[in-house]
């Protein structure tokens, strides 16, 4: 390539500032960069995205300094700010986080290449050879609050299944956002892939994302990681199509026949290993029959653990010393995801309430069951209507990562075209591929 034709590839694009028509248009502009960038990288080998990642993996270790730099006045800012205390944990980098991403792009680097593989494959009665293949989707675009590892998450997935990708993030991580987008662009430029594969928006105005959801022209799906605030306003203007990664209202059921014990620890990980994530319990239902045996020692713990607790009369009824601790669940507590140390509590008379409960307040993410009845664990995993349904085993589990992908540009609460973790095969579409010999339809 020349020299010219280099500093045309990687020239910069002014920021995003201005009136909405200026923002639009330098979105516009950007993404147009990202649809280019996405014909080749549709078309570059397993090998050459590997070693772009390799890369990425590489420079993110060398920069770590640089990166948690940037993340430390993302965090100063964010207090100064009065940021919830789960907002900042989301927001915070440390060593082991930094040690975490990198991991992820490694293990994303081991997993196999989606596109290309032949889903299915048959010879028709009139000849023709046809053939299912899995293609990238082509420019994906994610929107996303103060969790800087999704920067680097979502766009090696992207690389790997041959997409380019167009990343909006919060202002509150704005700058470690931006280190790590720069960070990955070079390496996977220096491996020879286009720069604008990974393509960050520099402004920070809500018309930017009004600006990016209508970019059909060259936005394939768009991908916002946040609350119902996010989800409602890309509904009013999105031109693209959009699968929400949007509230995790996850419950924890446990059954008449639970193990106790097991179940105490389900729970207390559920609500407290890392309550501001979306795959954190937000409700605990116990079932009558073992309510007075579980619920006590169960409300000392997560209080000790600094859970708030917003119980409905039966449970504040068997929490004895501890009942002037416990609020009153309102209908409005059965809904909401807390995001944060607070618990809604409930007692239900069978596993068809549960469930009931579950389909009519969750919000199709992740739900859990305590039971050692094999009939009670099918009958839960049959009734509940989310993406991810436990037998078990603690909500917290569902997570690209955690469940074999590498990583994950989001958890889908969507029924089409994918639904919870969204990995690299998520990623793709298919095409048809139909070789004759010079057959013509009669």
């Amino acid at each position: 390539m020349s020299q010219t034709a280099t500093e045309e590839r990687h020239a910069p694009v002014p920021s995003a500032g201005g009136d909405a028509s200026s923002v639009h248009a330098q979105v516009e502009a950007l993404c147009a960069q990202a649809r280019a960038a996405a014909g080749e990288l549709a078309l570059a080998p397993t090998a050459a995205k590997d070693a772009a990642l390799m890369a990425v993996a590489e420079a993110l270790e060398a920069s770590a300094a640089e990166i948690l730099a940037a993340n430390a006045d993302d965090m100063a800012a964010g207090e100064r700010a009065g940021l919830s205390t789960a907002l900042l944990d989301r927001l915070r980098l440390d060593s082991a986080r930094l040690e975490g991403i990198v991991a992820a792009v490694r293990a994303i680097v081991a997993l196999g290449d989606p596109v290309g593989e032949v889903i299915e494959g048959r010879r028709l009665p009139n000849g023709l050879d046809l053939r299912k293949v899995r293609v990238p989707l082509g420019v994906v675009g994610v929107i996303y609050e103060a969790r800087p590892n999704v920067t680097i998450d979502t766009a090696a997935l992207c690389i790997k299944s041959g997409n380019a990708i167009v990343l909006r993030g919060s202002s509150a991580a704005k700058r470690s956002n931006a280190v790590l987008a720069q960070i990955a662009s070079a390496a996977i430029a220096s491996a020879g892939l286009p720069v604008q594969s990974i393509t960050l928006l520099p402004g920070e105005s809500r018309e930017e994302i009004a600006a990016l959801a209508r970019q059909s022209r060259y936005l394939d799906l768009i991908v916002p990681r946040g609350g119902e605030e996010l989800k409602g306003a890309l509904q009013g203007v999105a031109t693209v199509p959009v699968i929400y990664a949007a509230s995790g209202n996850c419950h924890v059921y446990v059954d008449a026949s639970a193990d106790l014990a097991q179940a105490q620890r389900i729970v207390m990980n559920a609500k407290v290993q890392r309550p501001g994530v979306c795959n954190a319990a937000e409700t605990l239902l116990v079932h009558a029959a073992i309510a007075e045996r579980f619920l006590p020692a169960m409300i000392a713990e997560l209080l000790e653990a600094g859970v708030q607790l917003r119980a409905d009369p039966r449970v504040i009824a068997l929490a004895g010393e501890h009942a002037s601790s416990l609020q009153s669940a309102s209908a409005e507590d059965w809904e909401r995801e807390y995001l944060d140390l607070t618990l809604a509590v409930g007692i239900v008379d069978s596993l068809e309430q549960a469930i009931a409960h579950i389909n009519r307040y969750g919000s199709g993410h992740s739900e859990a069951i305590v039971t050692s009845r094999g009939d009670a664990a099918r009958s839960f995993q049959r009734g509940v209507d989310a993406a991810c349904v436990y037998v078990n085993a603690s909500t917290r589990f569902t997570d690209g990562g955690e469940l074999g992908m590498g990583a994950e540009i989001g958890n889908s609460t969507q029924k089409l075209h994918a639904r919870g973790p969204l990995g690299l095969r998520e990623l793709c579409t298919y095409k048809y591929l139909i070789e004759g010999d010079g057959h013509v339809r009669a």
